[in-house]
């Protein structure tokens, strides 16, 4: 492997996933998107009940879990909040796969909130603004402290205003994360892509600007993203609506 300093683009990275399941396979092939709008009812009469039968098993999660109870993953965790722990304000931050872990400007990394009643974006509430605020402060803080230890030896320290967080909807794993990179990260398969992710100060002011109480929240609005035509939400969901025909993601046993 050749030597580069750490804010050179790293020449290759290949990712292994294991175990591969159908949904990753759909996920990473190559197929033509579609862009979607759900709507508030859409949500709450077909997707939701969706996620909580098929998305939020044990065998979905349990990776997830694992890391959060301290079972495995342990050596990887770049950084654990002070909260950790201590209720359900805490998390942990992970290197993402779509990261080297040596280039600087390549940083992504993923944070595992400890509470396990936010699945997604949808669940997010105007109650739940100031932890939104105190997490999203910690992680660019914390993000910025991995990427001034890959400038050891030089003069150059990393900031928390080079770094962003973001949520995807939908999410491949509906336990609540948070994606944040350096801001001059270009990242793979889109992930950043408008139409796939969601900024989260963006989200927290849309919180902030809602009329009504503290429950309130992203399942009262209309969202649009985009979707493989592979996806399962696509094929049973949205392809069906555009055609007149009966939603069928719920599995009937």
């Amino acid at each position: 492997m050749s030597n580069h300093s750490s804010t050179d683009t790293a020449n290759l990275k290949v990712n292994l996933i294991w175990p591969c399941t159908e949904n990753h396979v759909r996920k990473y092939t190559a197929q033509q998107l579609r862009y979607v709008t759900e709507t508030p009812e859409l949500y709450s009469k077909h997707i939701r009940p969706y996620i909580a039968q098929t998305q939020r098993t044990p065998k979905r999660l349990d990776w997830i879990y694992n890391i959060l109870d301290g079972r495995t993953e342990q050596e990887d965790i770049v950084y654990r909040s002070k909260s950790f722990g201590h209720g359900e304000e805490g998390f942990v931050l992970l290197p993402d796969l779509n990261w080297d872990r040596r280039t600087a400007t390549g940083i992504h990394l993923l944070a595992l909130v400890e509470r396990r009643d936010i699945w997604s974006i949808r669940d997010l509430k105007k109650k739940h603004v100031p932890w939104l605020k105190h997490v999203c402060a910690e992680i660019v803080k914390a993000a910025a402290e991995v990427g001034t230890g890959l400038h050891q030896g030089s003069s150059e320290d990393a900031d928390a205003d080079q770094f962003k967080c973001y949520l995807h909807y939908h999410p491949t794993y509906y336990h609540f994360h948070i994606h944040v990179v350096h801001v001059m990260l270009e990242a793979e398969g889109g992930t950043q892509s408008v139409g796939k992710a969601f900024s989260l100060e963006n989200v927290i002011s849309q919180l902030e600007g809602m009329a009504g109480d503290a429950e309130t929240g992203m399942d009262s609005v209309a969202l649009s993203f985009y979707l493989g035509e592979q996806s399962e939400l696509w094929r049973k969901c949205f392809a069906k609506i555009k055609t007149g025909q009966p939603v069928e993601l719920l599995e009937v046993s």
